[in-house]
Parts: C-alpha cells; structure tokens; sequence
C-alpha cells in the first residue's frame, strides 16, 4: 500500500513553521524534507524517524518498525503530536547533512 497525498500534507502541515517544509513522492511513499534534508520516511501513512542517538533518549517509549522490505529498523513518529514531532525533527535536521547534488550526465 502506498502513501497518500494527504498523508504526506498532513506530515507537512504538523511540521510546519520550524522551516522550509517540503514532500517528494518516490516508489509510492514520501520523503519529508526540512530545510532540504530528509528527515521523515513516510511508508504506507506512516511517519518514520532514523535511530539515531541524538533523539535515543525522547523516542525510547515509541514503536519501532521497517518501512520496506530490506530496510533498517526506524522509530515511529508520533506525527499527531505536532510540538513532539517538531522537537524530534528539529533535532534529527541539526545532524543531518544535506544530500549530495547528482551531476547531469552530458
């Protein structure tokens, strides 16, 4: 099952006024960009967060699952608590480099 439109909206709109907030669909599912870095995977409606240790100790009581087949383990975010979901992506956007641009093939 893939991601809605809406869904991904609504991951927006709970994330909003902390920054530049955007969604690219791929695959049928989304990405979450804050300030042009990824930050939220969004799979079959819903939101996933990279483990890592900067948010261990404010996502130890949240649910963990793989968004696809393949994939590393993944907090689930709490994306209906918009203050909690800001704090969490706040804090994975200081740590997270932007992406690499693609060189056009000439």
């Amino acid at each position: 099952m893939a991601s809605s439109t809406e869904f991904l909206n609504f991951v927006c709109e709970q994330i909003s006024g902390i920054g530049s907030v955007r969604f690219r669909k791929m695959f049928g599912d989304g990405m979450v960009y804050l300030n042009d870095k990824p930050v939220i995977l969004v799979c079959d409606d819903i939101a996933y967060v990279k483990k890592l240790d900067i948010i261990a100790d404010i996502m130890s009581d949240a649910g963990t699952g793989t968004p696809y087949d393949g994939a590393k383990e993944h907090y689930v975010l709490d994306i209906d608590n918009a203050d909690f979901a800001k704090e969490v992506v706040l804090k994975i956007e200081a740590v997270t480099p932007l992406p690499r641009s693609k060189k056009k093939k000439a």
